[in-house]
């Protein structure tokens, strides 16, 4: 009984990765995506070219939102801080959608509130809107009282090591969410 049990234990099992469907919607087939420039907050250009081999988590949004952005961002960093190891391969890109107010410095003391490892981006906004494009992401300023805001997309691109658009998470979806489907990218 033994000998039969340790025989099933070392036939190979198909992989989960293989059989398990993402949560988030998926890009079929794959397609690049779009390469883009702009201002790091690390103090570098901000590349995707630069992230080759690790998966590329981008986020579009602005310092003074409300309640998305910073929702995102602590989702983003629970999922890393949830995946252990596996972070070291993910990176998140936070790009801004208000060039007016983001400054460089301003966007990395946001993102730091979240997670160190995070990077920012901005540059004109010309550039920006030319990026947006590219993505499909709709970014408007909304008038306020004594100010204004910014209605944006809000999903998640999930980009994978070799510079894919792979998915895209809508906003709601939880860290598990994520981590479920980074490890499916990971495993690929």
């Amino acid at each position: 009984m033994k000998r039969r049990t340790l025989l099933l234990a070392t036939l190979p099992l198909p992989s989960l990765a293989a059989t398990e469907r993402p949560k988030a919607g998926v890009f079929e087939p794959a397609q690049a995506a779009p390469e883009f420039s702009l201002k790091g907050t690390d103090g570098g250009a901000l590349s995707l070219a630069r992230f080759k081999g690790k998966l590329v988590l981008l986020a579009f949004g602005f310092t003074n939102c409300p309640e998305v952005c910073p929702t995102t961002l602590a989702t983003l960093a629970q999922a890393r801080k949830q995946l252990g190891a596996d972070a070291a391969d993910v990176q998140v890109v936070y790009v801004t959608v208000d060039p007016e107010r983001d400054s460089i410095e301003r966007i990395r003391q946001y993102l730091a509130a979240f997670d160190t490892t995070f990077i920012g981006g901005t540059d004109t906004p010309a550039r920006l809107a030319e990026m947006r494009k590219r993505y499909g992401v709709v970014a408007e300023k909304v008038p306020q009282a004594n100010a204004y805001g910014m209605n944006h997309s809000t999903s998640v691109w999930l980009i994978d090591r070799t510079g894919k658009l792979r998915a895209m998470m809508p906003y709601g979806h939880d860290a598990k969410d994520f981590v479920h489907d980074i490890r499916l990218l990971l495993a690929k």
